[in-house]
């Protein structure tokens, strides 16, 4: 009785999340949680049936979605730890079939990405690729699995500081699921302020119709606006930066050395754009 009465919050919740309502999603998650408790399924354990499991594991699941789409990643991160000693379970005990895991696991790997918890992000990579073999699968599984796939692409390209692509990779078109779209704004500030802070050691100025499209804005207002809150100057249609102004002229080994490629990758983006428009 008690897994149909759980069974059916879970189709109401199901509901309410297609609807986006969340509030009500939160509501009825309480209440599926208590009836995970009353089976002695919340924590898995050797006498937890493995229908009480999948329960278990989509109420979890469902939670976390519902945590990501009110953007309240503390409780998501939760979710996850909770989530994790059934996604251990083998095979042979739990079913993957209707298993979100790849789904969820790309999530937190994208969540760790934006929080700029590196460390974090491989130590979970490398635990899932162990998880793999040790069930039997093979590393091209992962390969080919895009919730996973979009997360590390993007580590590789911030890494590369090739932010054109991380920035292409936002576009809602481009994300595996509306959940990873929440992380976009995120990311894209991430790049922002990384692009502007080298731009500040390598050019004393910019002109701003160059900078609308260095730091993906979408109008030179948006620029002016950007300029203001990080204290540069604008004046005569350029961008002054005050660091580059208290350093003084340097060369271009100099500016070499501290911008890397990452401002000729977005440079050669932005006039890429240009040449477009």
């Amino acid at each position: 009785m008690a897994e149909q009465e759980l069974s059916s919050l879970l189709k109401q919740i199901h509901q309410t999340v297609g609807s986006h309502d969340y509030e009500k999603s939160q509501t009825l998650l309480s209440k599926a949680k208590l009836a995970l408790l009353s089976l002695n399924a919340l924590v898995p354990s050797p006498t937890t049936s493995a229908s009480s499991l999948a329960l278990a594991r989509e109420t979890l699941e469902l939670g976390a979605i519902v945590s990501i789409r009110r953007q309240d990643p503390e409780s998501f991160t939760r979710y996850v730890q909770q989530l994790q000693p059934i996604y251990d379970l083998p095979s042979d005990v739990l079913s993957q079939e209707g298993s979100n895991q790849s789904r969820i696991t790309g999530l937190y790997l994208l969540l760790l990405l934006s929080q700029g918890d590196y460390a974090g992000f491989h130590t979970v990579l490398e635990s899932l690729e162990t998880a793999v073999v040790s069930n039997g699968g093979s590393q091209q599984s992962l390969e080919h699995d895009v919730f996973i796939q979009y997360p590390v692409k993007l580590e590789q390209w911030l890494m590369e500081g090739s932010y054109d692509r991380v920035w292409a990779a936002t576009k809602s078109e481009r994300v595996p699921s509306e959940e990873y779209g929440v992380f976009s704004d995120v990311l894209v500030g991430t790049i922002r302020s990384e692009i502007a802070s080298c731009s500040e050691k390598a050019y004393p100025s910019l002109p701003i119709s160059n900078a609308k499209n260095l730091f993906f804005l979408e109008s030179e207002g948006s620029v002016i606006d950007f300029a203001n809150a990080r204290g540069w100057i604008v004046q005569d249609g350029r961008i002054f930066f005050p660091l580059a102004a208290e350093q003084g002229p340097r060369n271009e080994k100099e500016i070499l050395a501290t911008s890397g490629t990452v401002i000729e990758n977005t440079l050669g983006y932005a006039r890429e754009l240009e040449m477009i428009v």
